[in-house]
């Protein structure tokens, strides 16, 4: 398998439905929410683009404000199909930014995360699931989403791993900045 790795050039970060109580009810969401800060965080400081995505936020709620605080100046897209790319807008947000390499955070791993990397893989998109930026509310559950992205051809890698291939090089402008997030 050919490995393409992400860089600021042709990276998105797409981050999926971590809303209100049923964020909170993740397996391990504490550690979950504050690795998608940091990767939210230094997508921004890295300028590559964020997509946004809420699941029915009337009913589930809005993001969690640890997420949405780092969010200013990006809009949620609000959906109802359980993947992204059966939403017009966060398609055609995904299309616009030019990117082809998709950093997919979110909840849950096995339901809308599964169902939005399985469609842009099928749409030539690249796909690196952050594992440790996304979970189900069982282990079990995430652990089965995991193995069935892996053997669909979907890249498994994690926030730090991400970054560091977005940046290639130590001498990198931000490589400090987004060092201190990491620590």
């Amino acid at each position: 398998m050919k490995i393409d790795h992400p860089t600021t050039e042709n990276a998105v970060l797409l981050l999926v439905d971590v809303q209100g109580k049923l964020a909170r009810i993740m397996h391990d969401s504490e550690a979950m929410i504050r690795q998608q800060a940091i990767l939210v965080e230094a997508c921004r400081l890295l300028d590559v683009p964020v997509v946004w995505a809420e699941q029915v936020p009337d009913k589930l709620g809005p993001t969690v404000p640890e997420l949405s605080e780092k969010l200013d100046g990006c809009s949620a897209l609000g959906k109802s199909s359980f993947g992204c790319w059966g939403d017009d807008a966060l398609r055609q947000s995904i299309i616009k930014s030019g990117r082809d390499r998709v950093l997919l955070a979110g909840i849950e791993a096995h339901v809308c995360v599964w169902q939005t990397a399985a469609a842009l893989t099928q749409n030539d998109f690249q796909v690196h699931v952050i594992a440790d930026a996304i979970s189900s509310r069982s282990a079990f559950n995430r652990d089965i989403a995991l193995q069935r992205m892996a053997a669909a051809g979907i890249h498994l890698s994690n926030v730090e791993m991400a970054l560091f291939e977005m940046m290639g090089d130590a001498t990198h402008p931000r490589f400090r900045d987004v060092s201190r997030l990491l620590r």
